[in-house]
């Protein structure tokens, strides 16, 4: 069940990051509101998934993760660049978190 709470965090915590982009430095109120719900909720269910899951290992999946949808939602929602640097080093990151699974 923790793996299930890790990947609602994951979920939560892009759903909250992609609605602080919409909020505009919170001057837009409903996705204000969203970015702080959706913060509440991530770090609700991370710290449920903690509770067997090593937090080296639960934290570099949440942040890799994370980090892997925002690109993807920033480059096509949002129209951010995309470079060959930018897409091997986010597959840099999500190598190293492979990596520490594994070694767990």
């Amino acid at each position: 069940m923790s793996w299930v709470h890790l990947i609602l965090a994951i979920i939560f915590e892009t759903f909250a990051t992609t609605f602080l982009k919409m909020s505009n430095g919170f001057s837009v109120l409903m996705p204000s509101i969203g970015t702080v719900i959706g913060y509440v909720l991530c770090f609700f269910f991370l710290s449920y998934a903690l509770k067997t899951i090593d937090i080296s290992v639960a934290y570099a999946i949440w942040g890799s993760l994370g980090i892997l949808l925002i690109s993807i939602i920033g480059m096509v929602f949002f129209h951010e660049s995309v470079s060959v640097l930018k897409v091997a080093s986010i597959a840099l990151i999500i190598l190293g978190t492979v990596g520490l699974r594994l070694a767990s």
